[in-house]
């Protein structure tokens, strides 16, 4: 067990009366305090950032392990992440509009299946919000993907223009855009997975931005088959696998009292079912589309076991929350031995 997980983990999770979502709040703020103090972020980056460079679709990342979309939706903290052994760092989901997201509740842990229930409904401050914070920042010194998604008062038929619109004016600081067209806590978004939405809405932001695919775990494999050929077809850099899954299986006793709260589940329930996706993707296209393996990475043999499974690179979002920033340098060592042949 980590210093994390035995000092800093415990007061996390009773902050708020035991509430994630306050808890959340509270950590971003003290990372966004953090990001401003020069000696500090020295002082993380000398103890857990990793050097395993990694060139995937036309960009160099630090190393393959990257903070997942839905950590730091409007970018608040960017320059703690890669302090804290982070490879990339991928912020969002953004929408065009500004929204509060979904009421609260909304984000739920089930710790003894290390595993999360989220319905926040993409909660954030907008597009152009970020732009203007990006646009501050200035380079952040490690590959900063931009996930998009739908707006949810646009109606699904506008749905291109609306990722247009947010994509027009993040595009100049992103290495990368993701396109989120599967959560599950936006009506109707998953709609957009479908061949004819998805290849009208990669039609409008093709460009030299590397754009890639977020997909749900729930899809059959004929589903994702299709999506596949439309990826292919239409230019898409890489595909994101995958995002959380609405089924409930794999839960340990002591949480089934929390299946029946809506939302996306995350963590370890989901860590073999996004290796089978990695696998189908990776199979499906002879490797040609380079994938982000996320879900269920909770320590560094589910990462080691979606890089077996063909992903490029990989994401931490549940893993992070419940192990800390050991995990990420864990990760990114433990594919840096691999690459030379050595067993850590």
């Amino acid at each position: 067990m980590t210093a994390f997980e035995r000092a800093v983990r415990p007061v996390l999770f009773r902050l708020g009366g035991g509430d994630a979502e306050k808890a959340h709040e509270f950590t971003l703020k003290r990372l966004a305090g953090v990001a401003k103090q020069p000696r500090l972020l020295a002082l993380l980056r000398s103890r857990y950032a990793t050097s395993a460079p990694v060139d995937v679709f036309g960009v160099r990342f630090a190393n393959p392990v990257g903070l997942a979309a839905g950590m730091d939706k409007n970018g608040v903290a960017l320059p703690a992440w890669p302090a804290l052994g982070f490879g990339f760092v991928e912020v969002g989901t953004v929408t065009a509009h500004p929204q509060p997201g979904n009421d609260r509740p909304r984000l739920f842990r089930l710790r003894d299946s290390e595993a999360i229930i989220n319905r926040m409904g993409f909660n954030n401050a907008g597009a152009a919000a970020l732009a203007q914070r990006l646009e501050t920042l200035g380079p952040l010194g490690v590959p900063l993907g931009i996930s998009l998604g739908k707006s949810k008062v646009t109606p699904l038929e506008e749905a291109v223009d609306n990722y247009l619109t947010s994509f027009q004016l993040l595009r100049p600081y992103a290495d990368y855009i993701a396109v989120n067209v599967s959560s599950p806590n936006t009506p109707g978004l998953r709609t957009l997975q479908d061949k004819s939405a998805l290849a009208a809405l990669l039609g409008a932001l093709a460009g030299p931005t590397p754009v890639l695919v977020k997909i749900a775990p729930d899809l059959t494999d004929s589903a994702i088959s299709e999506l596949l050929e439309v990826c292919l077809s239409s230019g898409a850099a890489g595909l994101i696998a995958t995002n959380t899954t609405l089924g409930r299986d794999g839960l340990a006793a002591a949480d089934q009292p929390r299946a029946a709260e809506a939302g996306g589940l995350s963590g370890r329930p989901l860590t073999e079912r996004a290796r089978k996706v990695v696998h189908f993707v990776h199979k499906e296209t002879a490797g040609a589309l380079p994938i982000i393996g996320v879900g269920g990475i909770v320590d560094p043999d589910d990462a080691a076991r979606l890089f077996d499974a063909g992903a490029a690179l990989v994401q931490l979002y549940t893993g992070f929350i419940y192990r800390g920033p050991a995990l990420v340098k864990a990760v990114a060592r433990g594919f840096a031995a691999a690459e030379r042949g050595i067993r850590l």
